[in-house]
């Protein structure tokens, strides 16, 4: 057994208590001595005998043979207790030792001592005091020294510290040097390989544009040759006849047919009867939309489809449609519609919508705009309709305040958390206090009395536009009521001022915040919203026409909105130069619109720098020409959407360095480059192929040429607009209208708004452009458009 020196307390206690040691001690004394033949039948005796015993009689000799026992002088209670570290309490032979030791080396000590003081003799005061005098003045130099030494020490090392810092400056005007001229160097090189690489872009843009000539000579010989096929293409063209679309998948023909409209799939089924069962699918039928084919639906077909598939239907589109009102009575068949909408539906009724509304109760999502309903159906809603969440009432003009309040009746619509009453000029929110967004566009009677009743709604969006009567009394109680609103947009709003902003910085959530042409604001307040905790989540600022804006927010702006990803500063005529290189530091920065700005090519030139726009807006900026365009989009390799309309300066040049460098672009406008040919939308099309939306109005250079080569270059172009081309016959662009979704045609001159006439010379007048929803010029018949039906 090993010691217990180092056990635990309570280990040790356990020890003491039970007997452990002495029980060991005995019945291994027993075994020493005795040494029976079977040692284990031999503690079984013994165990039993100290157990009918009692460990109080137990000792350490009491399991040897009496004959057998020695007689042993007793130092302690036991012998192992040493062994195991029970004698903590008890005398052994080592601390007896050392208390002899002690006890004898104190009396040696004390008889010493005195016999020292008998023998030795008396020391004379007066030699004691000289050597104390000359110890003190021994102490003394030395003090002196010290001092002297440490006045020295301190100044030796003062002057190595400068001796150091003074290296340490030299060391750094060295290295400042070398910097400077590797930094130096590094330009050059860099300079150089840039220099190379684009010559390497543009001798490959230059080959590219040669083969690209190449296939365009050999486009003519192979329709030519298309025309008479080999023979192993007519059998290759038979065995693709022979392949039916009926044996797809449901999956696959589901995700084919739901890209048609209406229309189209009542043709598809009259090719044949696999046809016909394919557009059978019940899926194909969750939604449908009557709006596309609303001048030539019959009201027997609605009913019919509404019969065949009213359990299927979940979504239905009857806007603009002219049915009887006995015909959208049918509509109450669909019991699990979830959305509905009947806007501009003249012919819609009380009567209509009380039958819709009662075989109808899951609907979600109702659109009534333009209609002609009234107090009654408004009584209808909270009714039948529980779960509706959004209602559009936009230009109902035939309802009242009475009507709004019904929403709140009985169950009512509590779950409505969108309402569209832009145009209704008869109304006012009070009672609807689950409301979370609110849309008054085209209602300029709604006031801050008015928009103050909205305060027991949990607002999240709320948007105005075009309203004269809100004012900054609407704004200062908004932080209180409405705290985790998150979009608000007050376009052309006159009656805003700085004061706004400033009761809209406490705002802890919002994300959106649109003041377009609110003209009144400017520096101070734009200041004061921006040093509240919302501008740090602000993702989305829209400040088009905000003329008193100037250098000084965006310096603000920039320190400020970490998070922002689109920024419209659109005819903030006081931003110059020195705010653009403000805007470079905002590295979240997505989209930017600085149209109608003093921006020249030394601002455009600084944003290069970001490098990670996508969206640029540089619309009337009469100061940049094909330098600054060319410096920003070498460096803007993630660009996508560019929009430089009406720089009368910009040439061919522009397009070269875009086709080069912005590869990725979707959306280029152009409208009103007069210098504009049609080499560069050839250089265009060779190398931009993801072109969606392509602007070339007033661009009075271009011929029939430029829609040959977008044709074959730029296959998923969707949006073409070509007013004002007056060399771009009606014949081609009626044949370009077959392959785009949306085009704009016109062969007239360009108005005089552009700046130039119909020969690219520039007017001596100055024109200002038309505000929007104004008309620019008057159609001809020359004009044409076209655009493809919605699906």
């Amino acid at each position: 057994m090993s010691s217990l020196r180092t056990a635990s307390p309570r280990l040790r206690k356990y020890f003491k208590e039970n007997y452990i040691p002495q029980i060991c001690e005995a019945l291994l004394c027993g075994l020493l001595v005795t040494c029976p033949e079977d040692p284990l039948r031999y503690l079984e005796r013994m165990i039993m005998a100290i157990i009918e015993n009692g460990l109080e009689s137990l000792h350490w000799d009491m399991c040897i043979d009496p004959l057998m026992k020695q007689n042993v002088r007793i130092l302690s209670e036991t012998c192992l207790e040493q062994l195991f570290g029970l004698d903590d309490q008890l005398t052994t032979p080592e601390l007896m030792i050392k208390a002899c030791t002690f006890y004898t080396g104190h009396l040696v000590k004390t008889y010493f001592g005195t016999w020292k003081e008998i023998t030795m003799p008396h020391i004379n005061v007066e030699d004691t005091l000289a050597e104390k005098m000359e110890k003190a003045m021994i102490y003394c130099d030395s003090k002196l020294k010290k001092f002297s030494f440490h006045q020295w020490y301190s100044y030796t090392k003062n002057q190595k510290t400068k001796f150091q810092g003074a290296i340490l400056r030299i060391q750094k005007i060295f290295q400042d040097h070398r910097q400077r001229n590797f930094i130096a160097k590094w330009r050059a090189i860099v300079r150089i390989r840039n220099k190379i690489r684009e010559e390497e872009l543009i001798s490959k843009h230059e080959s590219e544009l040669k083969n690209w000539k190449k296939r365009l000579k050999m486009k003519s010989s192979e329709e030519f040759a298309s025309l008479e096929p080999s023979f192993s293409e007519a059998v290759f063209k038979s065995k693709s006849m022979e392949f039916d679309i009926s044996q797809l998948p449901e999956n696959a023909v589901l995700q084919i047919f739901s890209y048609l409209g209406l229309r189209d799939m009542i043709i598809c089924g009259q090719v044949n009867h696999s046809w016909m069962v394919m557009i059978q699918i019940t899926k194909l039928w969750n939604a449908i939309n009557f709006s596309t084919v609303k001048n030539t639906v019959t009201d027997k077909y609605v009913v019919s489809t509404l019969q065949k598939w009213r359990l299927n239907v979940l979504c239905l589109n009857f806007r603009g449609c002219l049915l009887r009102p006995k015909t959208l009575k049918y509509v109450s068949h669909c019991r699990n519609l979830q959305e509905l909408n009947v806007s501009d539906c003249s012919t819609l009724t009380d009567e209509a919508m009380r039958h819709i509304s009662e075989g109808c109760h899951g609907v979600l999502y109702l659109n009534l705009s333009n209609t002609s309903i009234t107090n009654k159906t408004m009584r209808l809603l909270p009714k039948h309709f529980h779960n509706l969440q959004n209602l559009s009432l936009a230009y109902c003009r035939k309802f009242t305040d009475k009507g709004l309040q019904y929403l709140n009746l009985g169950n009512g619509c509590h779950k409505l958390i969108y309402l569209d009453l832009s145009g209704c000029t008869q109304a006012l929110v009070e009672k609807c206090q689950s409301i979370t967004s609110v849309v008054f566009i085209g209602s300029p009677h709604i006031s801050d009395c008015a928009f103050k009743a909205l305060s027991t709604c949990d607002l999240r969006k709320i948007r105005f536009e075009g309203n004269k009567r809100i004012t900054d009394a609407c704004f200062k109680f908004i932080d209180k009521n409405y705290p985790n609103i998150n979009h608000i947009y007050m376009v052309d709003c006159k009656g805003l001022t700085d004061g706004s902003l400033k009761s809209l910085s406490p705002l802890k959530q919002l994300t959106v915040l649109n003041l377009a042409n609110c003209v009144r604001i400017g520096d101070v307040g734009l200041r004061q919203f921006l040093d509240g905790p919302s501008s740090i989540r602000i993702r989305e600022l829209n400040l088009s026409n905000c003329m008193q804006l100037g250098d000084a927010s965006i310096v603000k702006l920039s320190e400020r909105c970490r998070n922002l990803n689109y920024l419209s500063l659109r005819n903030c005529e006081q931003l110059t130069d020195q705010g653009i290189e403000y805007i470079v530091n905002i590295f979240s920065l997505v989209s930017l619109d600085l149209s109608g700005t003093v921006i020249s090519n030394e601002g455009l030139i600084m944003l290069s720098r970001h490098k990670k726009l996508k969206e640029l807006s540089l619309s009337e900026c009469y100061k940049i020409t094909d330098l600054g365009i060319q410096a920003f989009c070498k460096n803007s390799v993630l660009l996508e959407h560019l929009d430089v309309s009406y720089c009368l300066q910009l040439s061919d040049d522009i397009i070269k360095t875009i086709a080069i460098y912005c590869v990725c672009l979707t959306s280029l406008s152009i409208a009103g480059c007069p210098q504009i040919t049609d080499l560069a939308i050839e250089m265009l099309s060779a190398k931009c192929r993801y072109l969606h939306i392509l602007d070339i109005s007033g661009c009075i250079r271009l011929t029939d040429q430029i829609l040959e080569d977008l044709k074959v270059g730029c296959k998923q172009l969707r949006i073409l607009k070509m007013q004002y081309c007056r060399h771009i016959s009606m014949e081609a662009a009626h044949k370009m209208s077959s392959v785009v979704q949306h085009q704009e045609y016109s062969c007239s001159d360009p108005p005089s708004w552009f700046g130039y006439d119909g020969g690219g010379n520039p007017l001596n007048v100055q024109y200002t452009k038309p505000f929007k929803g104004v008309p620019e010029v008057t159609v001809k018949d020359s004009e044409y458009s076209s655009t493809e039906e919605e699906v």
